[in-house]
């Protein structure tokens, strides 16, 4: 459980760090990326930790992060 905890916590730690290079992303890349993390979180919580389900979770958010800004042609 301890494992768990710090593993956790180095996650969030290095998505913090990560979202610094943000600032010049698009809207849309933003949203993509914002997807991408709910989407993980999402799939991991729902599958018990499941690596499948944490990564499915990612692509399914980051398509829907991606979609939902879509500029119009």
């Amino acid at each position: 459980m301890k494992t768990k905890q710090i593993v956790a916590r180095l996650a969030i730690a290095t998505a913090m760090l990560g979202l610094g290079a943000c600032s010049s992303m698009s809207q849309q890349d933003k949203n993509t990326a914002i997807g991408a993390g709910v989407g993980a979180v999402a799939g991991s919580v729902l599958t018990g930790g499941s690596t499948t389900g944490t990564v499915g979770g990612a692509v399914v958010g980051g398509v829907i992060g991606n979609q939902v800004d879509k500029p119009r042609r």
